[in-house]
């Protein structure tokens, strides 16, 4: 048995999204059945990025299990020919069989197309959005910048996520203008439900004048979707890649209104332990803040996480599923110390 990894590009105008559905086609379904009828085997695909319906990807992944003994680089070739014109795969390799792609440090970046110009463009009707009202690209770029960091993002999730935490972290937040086409790019470490969708209905507000580009860090702030705007049409966005988050950064520093804290990576390669000096953090945050820091040091590699608190808190505790223990005598004093395997239930 072998774990192969696909790189799929496909022109979601057709489907209803990636993840199955009882009453619609879905990239999904039709993954399943070409590399069922290729293998002669039972194949489910599991989805790095769960699309909407009407949502397009140049780069999305999905990996499956397969005693095939066709090569896996010739996989891409062989199932293509059974998957209509617009659905392609562009790779495919083998991986570790316990490579999961929704389980792993990855950055993935979205592009939204807008086509702003006095009348749609019939050939781009399918992969951008018309809007014929005139948008301020600087404006919306300003609006933009706010969301660099680690936020709160509830204020751009609709109802109905399954997300544990709606914490997220942007590298990148650009709008430019190539003619009459305006591009929104965002890159971060993962996407709520609609996220993406969301933030460019927001921007398209700021652009036509209907609030200062300063009003984002307000939305931000409130943790209420209400605030933001509506929600862009799916044909314009489009998923761009989704590749590993690479190296940690040796020193990290995390801080907006609610939390600000610092992360020592250093010796995580070496010794497996990061730091964690928690500088300031509203108590309705501390809890899930050391959960989510936890989680992701021990998905890049990490076996314990050492965490202090410059207006500390004493003793034993639990922190949602981990357990925090002082350290014991001779190590850093004031300082409390999650192990990966030790569970508080």
């Amino acid at each position: 048995m072998k774990r192969i990894k696909l790189t799929v590009a496909y022109d979601g105008t057709n489907y209803c999204g990636w993840q199955y559905q009882p009453n619609g086609v879905t990239i999904e379904e039709v993954l399943n059945k070409a590399l069922s009828e290729l293998t002669g085997e039972d194949i489910h695909v599991i989805g790095a990025s769960r699309t909407d319906s009407g949502v397009h990807a140049l780069g999305n992944i999905a990996v499956f299990d397969t005693e095939t003994k066709i090569p896996s680089e010739k996989i891409c070739y062989a199932v293509n020919q059974r998957l209509p014109e617009d659905i392609a795969v562009q790779s495919s390799e083998e991986v570790d069989a316990f490579y999961h792609p929704r389980k792993c440090s990855s950055l993935k970046t979205y592009e939204y197309q807008i086509l702003n110009r006095r009348f749609p463009n019939p050939v781009r009707r399918l992969d951008s959005y018309f809007v014929h009202w005139p948008l301020d690209v600087e404006k919306m770029q300003e609006a933009a910048a706010c969301l660099v960091g680690e936020h709160d993002f509830s204020s751009f999730c609709s109802s109905g996520s399954q997300a544990e935490d709606t914490i997220r972290k942007i590298y990148e937040a650009s709008v430019t203008k190539d003619g009459d086409r305006i591009t929104v790019r965002l890159t971060g470490n993962g996407f709520l439900y609609n996220m993406v969708r969301i933030i460019v209905g927001t921007l398209m507000e700021v652009g036509r004048g209907a609030y200062p580009p300063g009003h984002m860090e307000e939305i931000l702030n409130a943790r209420d979707r209400r605030m933001a705007g509506v929600k862009a049409p799916a044909m314009g966005l489009t998923l761009i890649d989704i590749r590993p988050a690479g190296k940690p950064e040796p020193l990290l520093r995390n801080t907006n209104r609610w939390i600000d804290y610092s992360l020592y990576q250093a010796e995580l390669e070496e010794k497996k332990r990061v730091y964690m000096v928690i500088h300031s953090c509203r108590e309705e945050e501390r809890t899930r803040m050391i959960v989510r820091t936890a989680k992701q040091v021990f998905r890049d590699g990490a076996e314990e996480l050492w965490v202090r608190e410059e207006n500390g808190h004493d003793g034993e505790e639990a922190a949602g599923p981990y357990h925090l223990r002082p350290a014991a005598s001779g190590d850093l004093q004031g300082w409390k110390i999650i192990q990966k395997t030790d569970k508080s239930y």
